[in-house]
């Protein structure tokens, strides 16, 4: 990436960021994400639910009569046929007990929902990166450091899963459970759920001010220290035969050392500043439970007629802390992970040629002469000529070869013939078609190619010579000439 793309990219902001990843989303997913809000309604319904249900189960065990001559209490008592307070217990109980069953049932599934369906996207949009970086020319992958590429694919695509769309969605229904929860929290006690809810969100407001720039910081140096790190894995694994004869594995372990240092360091960091808040908020629910028991118990009633209250609090606190947790947990993951959200888009942003979307291409007619007409190559705009003005006639059935000094050019040309290059200037031509972007995938079904340094996956003889080809459709007499022989030969 040049420094001006950086440059604008460091200017988007995260909601912007996100808008860019949603494009790449496709309509099935977005789907699921409607459907995933429906039911973070529902578990938040039932969140409240479970919330309101406390306050007459505990006013029924504190002031059974008080519960049984209420007004809202006499359809239950009328529809059971009950004749005193104690009766009224059991149902009460259950009720409660059903409540918060379900209410726990709903939020379990809402985190398998959430959590399956962030990774099913994840799964999509890294196949998506893995599929436009395999279909991108030649001169991009000769131009790009591999180590990238692969921490891109792999690594930072993963990370746009866990830490960002993970915490979005976390993070919004945080923001919904917070609402209704402090909705209910205020029609109960309006005074002290406010202060609570100021109180503690003044406290997460000041630690996003003050921990701001450490994880953008953090963030940056993560995304470049990931990349450093496979990067030097690969140079120490790549070039292990010179490594052992030339006895310098220290001076590898050591580059890796100073890479992945720096790389823990800022995880760590993150980790702390996401982690921490927590403690720090227990702490201030137990005493803010203290204090309103005491200010309770002043009261008229006293302590008895202010346990319905200070249960539903106590309930509603339990709610309320975590959910402020996962959100500030949320929003700071997905701040510290700005930049490797950053440069995923920049690979799910690389464009898709058409052949990739309809399939299989037919080969062009091949019949007569390939052509080079005052062809010249460079690498990259200011650079030098590697190739000028070549003038070349290769007639079908040839047997050509390039020879000449290293560096002069040979299997820069090579490459222009196979079509992994286009030229910087002039033409190359098939029985007088010119080759272009467009049509050199159908060009580059008459190649074979047997490369310098031979590349052996990882299976079996018969899957390294057909090389991509499946095995179902390993059928050697229709392939023998596409796998050994020369389409420029003729048989």
């Amino acid at each position: 990436m040049n420094k001006l793309a950086k440059h604008k990219f460091k200017k988007e902001s995260v909601l912007i960021l996100l808008r860019r990843l949603y494009s790449h989303i496709d309509r099935r997913r977005r789907w699921q994400f409607g459907m995933l809000l429906i039911l973070l309604l529902v578990s938040t319904l039932a969140e409240v639910v479970s919330i309101g249900s406390v306050i007459p189960f505990l006013g029924i065990l504190s002031s059974p009569q008080a519960v049984f001559d209420h007004d809202l209490a006499q359809p239950i008592i009328h529809f059971l046929g009950l004749t005193e307070p104690k009766q009224l217990i059991l149902p009460l109980a259950g009720a409660f007990a059903c409540a918060v069953v379900i209410s726990g049932g709903m939020r379990l599934l809402l985190l398998i929902a959430q959590t399956r369906l962030s990774f099913v996207t994840g799964h999509q949009l890294g196949a998506s990166i893995y599929q436009k970086v395999l279909f991108q020319p030649y001169s991009v992958h000769a131009s790009r450091n591999s180590s990238e590429v692969i921490n891109g694919v792999y690594s930072k695509a993963a990370k746009v899963t866990s830490s960002v769309i993970l915490p979005v969605l976390t993070l919004l229904s945080g923001v919904v459970m917070l609402s209704a929860v402090m909705i209910t929290l205020l029609l109960v006690e309006p005074r002290t759920a406010l202060t609570a809810f100021f109180g503690f969100g003044l406290i997460y407001a000041a630690i996003i001010g003050f921990t701001r720039k450490q994880l953008i910081s953090d963030g940056e140096r993560i995304a470049q220290q990931s990349s450093a790190t496979i990067k030097s894995l690969q140079e120490g694994l790549g070039g292990i035969r010179d490594i052992l004869i030339h006895g310098n594995q220290n001076t590898y372990c050591d580059a890796y050392r100073r890479v992945d240092y720096g790389l823990k360091r800022a995880q760590g960091n993150a980790v702390i500043i996401t982690q921490s808040p927590r403690f720090l908020m227990e702490a201030l629910g137990v005493l803010l439970m203290i204090f309103l028991a005491y200010m309770l118990a002043g009261h008229s009633e006293g302590l008895i007629g202010a346990i319905p209250i200070l249960g539903s609090l106590a309930l509603g606190a339990q709610r309320l802390l975590p959910v402020l947790q996962q959100a500030y947990q949320s929003w700071s993951t997905l701040r510290g992970n700005q930049a490797s959200l950053r440069d995923t888009l920049e690979l799910l942003d690389l464009p898709l040629p058409d052949h990739a979307v309809n399939g299989e291409v037919s080969p062009i007619l091949f019949d007569e002469e390939i052509v080079l007409k005052q062809v010249s190559f460079r690498y990259n705009q200011g650079d030098h000529l590697i190739l000028r003005d070549v003038d070349l006639v290769i007639p079908r059935g040839s047997r050509i070869g390039f020879v000449g000094a290293t560096g002069s050019g040979k299997s820069t040309l090579v490459d222009l013939l196979m079509g992994l290059l286009e030229p910087t200037a002039g033409e190359m031509c098939v029985d007088g078609v010119v080759l272009n972007h467009g049509n050199l995938p159908e060009w580059q079904q008459h190649i074979a190619h047997v490369p310098q340094v031979v590349f052996l996956a990882d299976s079996t003889i018969a899957e390294n010579i057909a090389f991509g080809i499946p095995q179902r459709r390993l059928i050697w007499g229709e392939y023998t000439t596409r796998l050994v022989g020369l389409r420029l030969l003729k048989p």
